[in-house]
């Protein structure tokens, strides 16, 4: 073969060999531990139309839903079932991952071994009433029992009125066993149970706008870190803590909130591929298309990255045992 055919011929198989990336004709299953039409659901079907053309290859992504135990049973999966290739990714309820530290026997994953992605949302959560309830502020929780809807102990939905009952003195009763927030919100129109708590106020926002506007609903209070800009006039639950103590339990419960659409994958995935997730990811977040997306849906977007998340289930699995076990016993109890 002449010089420069052999050349040519090199080249031929050695571009398409450069080009090749893992992901290149591969499909991503994209699992929600929640139902569909719940927060944690629709938030991934926004990914999901975008992310493939910000990662190497353009992969298909494929949402499924794999709801049950507050999340709890995707998590479980994730840590233990799910492909360690890269090809699976999931999303699990915020909570979750803080399960193994509270003791929850049923919680069979290392939480700081999963490869954090990241959120789509620093969010905040917010306690609602049926308009027919006859609670209508915070302190009406400390004198009459609210009824609200829970998926399980995992979710936020149980977790929250558990522990502002124990640190605030609220009277919530959880009804636990609904599949997912869509089964939740269902109930209350029902009239099965009166509220909800542990409801992110960007997707009670997208799901239910006119019960907002004309207050079907009342927002009795806010649950994060910080208030939402949109809620001035609603109590945030962290400044009705009385002492440190009190404080540093709810600051305990809800730092989660900053990984509120949290996206993950199995653990052991190789390092590379985990970067071209996060990368991917990044760059998704930052597309002018996805935020008009985002906009026209009335989705929030205020995106934490992989890393942050990574260190902040770090910095709690690291937090004073005396705050863990309080925060503990008010969740068995």
């Amino acid at each position: 073969m002449p010089f420069a055919a052999a050349v040519s011929a090199a080249l031929a198989v050695a571009a398409p060999a450069r080009a090749q990336t893992f992901y290149a004709g591969k499909t991503i299953d994209l699992e929600v531990g929640s139902s569909v039409g719940a927060g944690y659901d629709l938030y991934a079907r926004l990914l999901a139309r975008h992310w493939g053309r910000h990662l190497p290859g353009r992969p298909a992504i494929v949402v499924r839903n794999m709801d049950g135990g507050g999340g709890l049973r995707l998590a479980n999966w994730l840590g233990n079932v799910g492909s360690r290739d890269g090809l699976t990714v999931g999303t699990i309820t915020r909570g979750a991952a803080f399960d193994p530290l509270f003791g929850r026997a049923e919680a069979s994953f290392d939480a700081e071994k999963f490869g954090w992605i990241g959120s789509m949302n620093d969010e905040v959560s917010a306690c609602v009433a049926w308009h027919t309830s006859p609670i209508k502020t915070f302190e009406d929780l400390r004198g009459k029992e609210l009824l609200v809807g829970a998926t399980g102990p995992s979710a936020d939905t149980w977790q929250f009125p558990a522990i502002l009952n124990g640190v605030l003195g609220t009277r919530m009763k959880a009804v636990v066993g609904y599949r997912g927030g869509t089964e939740i919100d269902l109930a209350m129109e029902r009239g099965e149970v009166e509220g909800r708590c542990g409801w992110s106020w960007s997707s009670l926002k997208f799901t239910h706008p006119q019960w907002v506007a004309d207050k079907t609903i009342t927002v009795l209070a806010q649950l994060a870190l910080t208030k939402h800009p949109d809620l001035p006039d609603t109590p945030l639950a962290l400044d009705l803590a009385r002492d440190d103590e009190e404080r540093g339990v709810l600051k305990l419960i809800f730092a989660r909130q900053a990984m509120a659409w949290p996206f993950l994958t199995p653990p052991d995935v190789p390092a590379a591929r985990l970067a071209e997730l996060r990368d991917g990811f990044d760059a998704t977040m930052a597309d002018p298309v996805f935020q008009e997306d985002a906009r026209a849906g009335g989705y929030e977007s205020r995106p934490v990255r992989g890393v942050e998340i990574e260190e902040l289930v770090k910095r709690v699995y690291q937090l004073p045992e005396a705050t863990v076990a309080r925060a503990a016993a008010l969740l068995k109890s």
